[in-house]
């Protein structure tokens, strides 16, 4: 039985992956984009969340007050990227995942109208809701509100979120409905289409077994958009299906030193288009500044042992891969196409131009690409 993965919260790693990691992907049947396949409830009462602030205003480059525990931006030199204007502007940024919680004061007003592919008997309230806080997590790196006093900053501030709900409360989805997903987004003007998910290895690797996804990314590349996928986190010298597809950009995991992290494979990809990006070392505590900070959704067991709610630090190639969406984004907002993007991202990352399947391309360099 073929096996979709949440490449994030690795931790679980030094163990057994937890059951909202790793679960069976069963065919299922479903309708059109952006409908449900099951009507709401009659009655749906809403939970009402509390969410902290993070702290006080800070006083660096932005003023998110967690900002200044957020390394990967340094380490990708966003912040420099940003003072020159680069902040992607108009692009949007499709989070193809669990869903994104709808409520979270630093992500709503990025929202744009997305789907929800995978609706059932939660699915309170209607719509591309969270129910796992794995989707929150990774939007949040990507395009959170920035310089707005709360929380964290996000990759690329200007750009907005579409949130494409394709895997369930537990983190399963179909191959069917991550293919549709990626079509649904590309067909609604997603610039970037962000996929922190996959196939295991070997199954990963065979694209027989996987037609659906690379017919859906070639699709999506035909329209104009970049899929960039995570890796993922089994240590393995390929990168996993979708991130395995042609003209999928890969992006395996780094940590706050730079060094390659032990759980992300390697970003090797059909067409050698892999670099890597943030992600962290899988610590084994909550809220541990080795690991990657971002939104959160307050219903989530991810965050039900930190202080700050609404926010918490997980790590894999999940979190890596939005670091480098979000840079795509603000690549789409100067104005670039996705041939022209892919070729910035080699040129620029860490290895200046060469490859190696340590790296790939290396770690992404927001503010030599925005140049």
């Amino acid at each position: 039985m073929k096996k979709v993965v949440i490449w994030g919260v690795v931790v679980a790693l030094l163990a057994a992956l937890p059951a909202s990691a790793a679960l069976a992907a069963k065919k299922k049947t479903y309708a059109g984009a952006g409908s449900a396949k099951r009507a709401a409830p009659t009655e749906c009462t809403v939970t009402s969340y509390s969410y902290d602030s993070g702290g006080s205003p800070g006083s660096g480059a932005v003023n998110d007050p967690l900002f200044a525990r957020q390394w990967g931006l340094d380490q990708v030199n966003a912040p420099e990227a940003w003072a020159r204007g680069a902040q992607g502007a108009g692009a949007v940024v499709a989070v193809l995942d669990t869903g994104v919680d709808l409520a979270h004061p630093d992500l709503q007003g990025k929202l744009v109208q997305g789907a929800d592919l995978v609706a059932g008997k939660r699915d309170c309230p209607p719509g591309p809701q969270d129910e796992n806080g794995h989707g929150t997590h990774v939007a949040g790196i990507a395009a959170a509100a920035t310089d707005n006093g709360i929380g964290v900053a996000g990759m690329a501030p200007g750009a907005r979120i579409m949130p494409v709900r394709v895997l369930d409360a537990e983190g399963s989805g179909s191959i069917d409905d991550i293919a549709e997903g990626i079509r649904y987004a590309a067909d609604h003007g997603a610039d970037a289409i962000n996929l922190s998910l996959g196939e295991l290895p070997v199954v990963g690797q065979l694209t027989p077994l996987n037609q659906e996804i690379e017919d859906a990314v070639q699709y999506a590349w035909s329209k104009g958009s970049l899929v960039v996928a995570a890796a993922g986190n089994e240590t393995f010298p390929l990168c996993s299906y979708p991130a395995f597809a042609n003209h999928a950009v890969c992006v395996g995991a780094t940590d706050s030193r730079g060094l390659p992290s032990y759980y992300s494979n390697f970003p090797n990809n059909q067409q050698t288009l892999g670099v890597r990006a943030p992600g962290g070392v899988g610590s084994v505590f909550c809220e541990d500044d080795e690991d990657v900070w971002s939104t959160m959704w307050p219903g989530s067991d991810f965050d039900s042992c930190g202080e700050i709610a609404g926010y918490e630090t997980l790590a894999g190639t999940s979190m890596a891969s939005p670091f480098v969406a979000g840079l795509v984004g603000i690549l789409y907002g100067q104005g670039l196409t996705n041939a022209q993007i892919v070729e910035r991202l080699k040129q620029t990352s860490s290895n200046k131009g060469a490859y190696d399947p340590v790296y790939g391309y290396g770690i992404v360099d927001a503010d030599a690409a925005t140049r």
